[in-house]
């Protein structure tokens, strides 16, 4: 198994209700399946903020949700942020 400790913020904060959690997926697991993980766990509020939001893997920016997942990596979830 793989643990990752996911971070929200601003709106995912929001919408998930949670500012970081840890989850559970089986090991060879992905960014897409963290999310999917992530979208059955907090809902239809979640699932239509993650559909817009980026992604930062142990602080490096992912664009390609196949990037499999270690164990103990750190996954953030960054919604678009409005302001100027």
């Amino acid at each position: 198994m793989t643990s990752v400790r996911v971070r929200y913020f601003a709106g995912a904060r929001a919408a998930s209700g949670k500012a970081e959690e840890s989850i559970l997926l089986p090991a060879g697991s992905t960014v897409h399946d963290a999310v999917t993980e992530m979208q059955a766990r907090h809902g239809a509020a979640l699932s239509k903020v993650l559909a817009a939001s980026s992604f930062l893997v142990d602080g490096v920016a992912v664009r390609d949700r196949t990037i499999v997942l270690s164990d103990g990596a750190g996954l953030d979830v960054l919604p678009p942020f409005a302001g100027g």
